[in-house]
């Protein structure tokens, strides 16, 4: 038999290395150029979309007072409330004004937002205390709560009291509400399921009820914030020495309109950056909690 020649014979080739066993890993903490390019574009057109309108607001308001359509002293143009701002900071009003209003708010907002959670809980998940409490506080919500100034000057004077009484009574009804709707509102079918784990009454409250009611309970919490400055405006109306409702009884009576309208807009600041805190204890109470937008 032949033997085969060395010509014959392939040349030797190594195998393929093999590939490492187990999951690759890839760095996914830095997220691609383009991901962040798009994510900033998607930003900035949204900052632009809602920038737009007050900018178009601003420059027609400005243009009808520079060609006289309005009169001055009816409306000043934007660029006089800018420089009664100015004025408000020089002098150091508006520094100190700002905290002491932001001060009356929360108290009145956090007591009032304590009371209202209480009672929303206790009627909500029980019945003696919906028996109790909800017939009368559906009747003194829809009271008016400015037409209980003259009441509480009364009952409080025209101190600082006063004003917190008003802020108060104004916020328990949003979060009670809303507290009630929530912890009524939860499926029952959850609260079943708990009692067939065995869960007591306390638990099932703790771990099922009140959790799924969270909602609910941070909407009448946030709707309770805006209120509380709505309330602010009425209560420093009442003989206020401080504040900025301070500062826009003194410009009435200078007739100062520009200052009063740059009190004004304080007070609509003040309402949006409230706003915004509450939308971020929302997102952090509730991560789990999807935002659908419509495109």
């Amino acid at each position: 038999m032949a033997q085969p020649s060395r010509a014959d014979i392939p040349p030797f080739e190594p195998p393929n290395p093999t590939p490492p066993k187990g999951p690759v890993l890839v760095d996914l903490s830095r997220p691609p150029q383009a991901s962040r390019t798009r994510s900033r574009f998607a930003l900035s057109s949204r900052l632009l979309s809602r920038a737009l309108v007050p900018a178009l607001l601003l420059g027609v308001w400005q243009a009808a007072s520079h060609f006289g359509i309005v009169a001055p002293e009816t409306l000043p143009a934007p660029t006089e409330i800018g420089a009664a701002f100015a004025e408000l900071i020089r002098t150091g009003e508006l520094q100190s004004a700002i905290p002491t209003s932001l001060a009356r708010a929360l108290v009145g907002l956090a007591l009032g937002a304590a009371t209202g959670l209480l009672l929303g809980l206790f009627a909500g998940l029980w019945r003696i205390g919906e028996e109790l409490f909800d017939a009368p506080l559906q009747m003194l919500r829809t009271i008016p709560f400015i037409a209980m100034i003259p009441l509480f000057i009364i009952w409080f004077g025209i101190g600082e009291q006063a004003k917190i009484a008003l802020i108060y009574g104004a916020t328990i009804f949003p979060v009670y509400l809303n507290t009630y709707a929530g912890v009524r509102g939860v499926d029952q079918k959850l609260i079943e399921a708990a009692k067939v784990f065995g869960l007591s009454h306390r638990l099932i409250a703790v771990r099922v009820i009140i959790p799924t009611a969270l909602p609910s309970i941070l909407v009448g919490l946030r709707y309770a914030a805006g209120v509380s400055l709505l309330a602010l405006v009425a209560a420093e109306q009442i003989n206020a020495r401080s504040g900025i409702g301070y500062i826009l009884i003194n410009a009435n009576q200078n007739q100062r309109t520009d200052i009063i309208i740059a009190g004004i807009i304080v007070y609509a600041l003040l309402g949006i950056v409230i706003d915004l805190i509450m939308r971020v204890v929302e997102r952090l109470a509730l991560p789990w909690r999807p935002s659908l937008v419509l495109a």
